[in-house]
């Protein structure tokens, strides 16, 4: 057994006894300190602002970011000397493993922050480092700096690399060095170095600080992965008693509980995560609508389809989405078409239209992609070629217009999209062996990568469309075999598990087709 195996088994029994001991799952309208995590990060302030601040820096490392820029605005009204209360502005505005790139005005915000502070005011070596590390991210507008946001990234993360070895006894550099490292990932390196790498600075301090929230967060992120889920589980139930004030620390949990197809602990989940949203009165319908496509996800492989409607119906009624990003742009789009997919109801998967109209989808072209993905494969499952070509045609040009905007993993997803339609198109004009060309492609593509934090994941995955495929052109033993590959990817799937039942007893294989059957009806 492997260092880093021993390890993780051994974080087990700290998640456990948290969970264990802590029962109480409700938000707290006053932001108790005690619901946010156990934090303290001794910075050079007075005791007043000491305090305030390690309450703030457990919302930061909850990512609720919002109230953590509120909260470290009250450190440096206490304390206006207390430096490291401007470097906590600053790091609120920097939504590493979420945004693109901070907006212009997020970036004027963190530069008035960090230029509140004058060499004076810094007491320690160790407060200078984290000053110099954040800075990093927002160089002064009058600067020399060209550098892309990917390479300040990259840049700060060596900073704070610099920081956890100069301070090897500050946890808090070690932390936000493990939150950097899973920050960089590709999405395309299966070896996952970055994200083991995360989980060993993770586990090392676990001992120590057990009820700490940016641990258990940042395990969760680290094992986000197929590969990787069984290893976040633990962490995934004790983050959600660590920090049950929080919404984002509720949801979290969720990304864990999909990839290992729990989908009842998905529900409660994002659930408890929008009462807790609602209950602060937060002004982040983003937030919202991403638990809320969660939910729908969880709904529908758990056959709850009238629930999962109300969820559709909500969104078709809105005409207005707002804050323009990536997450209302997702969640707009992956809603009614995951709907209609995972539904089968292809008439209606082709009468998808784009919604709200008003967005600026020209700035979301992924997202975008989601509706003529699916349109495409109803209008070609419903034989309306033309239809389904001119949705292949819209997939070339989204595809094409990242690929020039240099946005690559956009780019790799449209194509996954653009594949299957072209695939589902070959077969509705005969052409058998190019749509299992094609649609083999879209799958081996897919599973080259690895899906963006803001989904659940994909609107049907592209191995077990391939399944469906085969069955369709009777080929059920070649389409048990890509089916049982996909539930490895994605267990549980409600549609994976039919088709493997239906696959199975064609192929004759009646003990398979009754353990998936078992499997369907425990759903």
């Amino acid at each position: 057994m492997t260092t880093f195996m021993r390890m993780l088994i051994f974080a087990a029994l700290f998640w456990a006894g948290i969970a264990m001991a802590d029962g109480n799952h409700h938000a707290a309208s006053d932001i108790d300190q005690a619901k946010l995590g156990k934090v303290h990060f001794p910075v050079s302030c007075t005791p007043a602002a000491q305090t305030q601040f390690d309450k703030a820096l457990a919302m930061l490392h909850s990512f609720w970011y919002d109230e953590a820029e509120k909260a470290f605005q009250q450190v440096i009204s206490t304390d206006p000397d207390c430096v490291m209360g401007y470097w906590g502005i600053a790091m609120s505005l920097y939504q590493q493993l979420w945004a693109t790139t901070p907006t212009v005005e997020e970036v004027q915000r963190a530069r008035n922050a960090l230029a509140q502070v004058q060499p004076a005011m810094i007491k320690t070596a160790r407060e200078k480092a984290y000053l110099d590390a954040i800075a990093i991210i927002y160089p002064p507008a009058d600067s020399h700096d060209n550098n892309s946001y990917s390479t300040r990234k990259l840049a700060y993360e060596q900073a704070m690399q610099r920081i956890a070895e100069q301070f090897p006894d500050d946890s808090e550099a070690t932390l936000f060095y493990a939150l950097a490292l899973i920050s960089n990932v590709s999405l395309d390196d299966k070896t996952f170095a970055r994200q083991k790498q995360a989980l060993q600075l993770l586990q090392r301090i676990l001992k120590e600080e057990p009820h700490h929230p940016g641990i258990a967060h940042y395990i969760i992120h680290s094992s986000d992965y197929p590969e990787l889920a069984a290893l976040g589980l633990d962490a995934a139930r004790a983050y959600t008693h660590i920090a049950p004030t929080v919404p984002h620390a509720l949801h979290m949990s969720s990304h864990i509980f999909v990839r290992l197809g729990l989908w009842q602990d998905v529900v409660h989940s994002n659930l408890a995560a929008y009462r807790a949203s609602q209950e602060h009165a937060s002004d982040n319908y983003g937030d919202d609508i991403h638990y809320k496509d969660y939910l729908l996800y969880a709904y529908l492989q758990l056959g709850e389809t009238e629930k999962a409607r109300a969820i559709v119906q909500e969104i078709l009624a809105t005409d207005q989405a707002h804050p323009h990003n990536t997450t209302i742009a997702y969640a707009f789009a992956a809603i009614p078409a995951r709907f209609a997919a995972e539904q089968g109801d292809w008439q209606a998967a082709a009468r998808l239209s784009i919604h709200p109209a008003s967005f600026p989808w020209q700035q979301f072209g992924w997202c975008e992609a989601l509706t003529y993905f699916t349109k495409g494969i109803g209008a070609a499952r419903t034989g309306d070629i033309d239809d389904a070509k001119h949705s292949l045609q819209q997939l070339t040009v989204l595809r094409d217009q990242d690929r020039a905007a240099q946005q690559h993993y956009t780019a790799g997803q449209i194509e996954i999209q653009r594949l299957a339609v072209a695939a589902w198109i070959a077969l509705a004009e005969n052409h058998a062996e190019e749509a299992l060309h094609l649609m083999r492609a879209a799958a081996d593509l897919e599973d080259s990568t690895e899906k963006d934090n803001v989904t659940p994941g994909s609107i049907l995955p592209a191995r077990e469309l391939l399944g469906e495929l085969l069955l369709t052109l009777d080929q059920p033993a070649a389409a048990l075999k890509e089916l049982e590959a996909s539930l490895q990817r994605t267990p549980n799937r409600r549609n994976g598990i039919s088709l493997a039942a239906q696959a199975a007893k064609k192929a004759g294989d009646l003990a398979k087709a009754k353990q998936y059957e078992q499997q369907f009806q425990a759903l």
